[in-house]
């Protein structure tokens, strides 16, 4: 699917999250609060529950959303073992469900 399948005015809460999220590139991470601010919003439970819900999961990264305090959370598509080996693959530290050197790694909406 194109980047630009999502970019249109009329984006669900959801889409718009799926978009924004296409920009972090391998070995980033984004916070849902990150997330939902880029979108001009505070509804982080609303992020976390387009994560669970995406249906594009090999297009949109939602691996690479972890918590604000670095912990990466849970997965839908395997739990945190897999979350934290996708990003491991992706040169990402994780000791023990945390994000190592996160300040490092987070992903800043505002380069985009």
């Amino acid at each position: 699917m194109p980047k630009d399948t999502f970019k249109n005015s009329n984006l669900s809460f959801s889409e718009h999250i799926y978009q924004l999220l296409l920009d972090v590139p391998k070995g980033k991470i984004t916070t849902y609060s990150a997330l939902a601010a880029a979108a001009n919003s505070r509804a982080v439970r609303a992020v976390g529950s387009a994560m669970r819900k995406n249906p594009y999961p090999i297009i949109v990264p939602c691996h690479r959303v972890i918590k604000s305090n670095g912990q990466i959370g849970d997965y839908a598509l395997g739990g945190k073992a897999i979350k934290a080996k996708l990003l491991q693959l992706e040169g990402i530290e994780v000791v023990d469900g945390q994000v190592q050197n996160l300040a490092a790694v987070l992903f800043d909406f505002s380069n985009r």
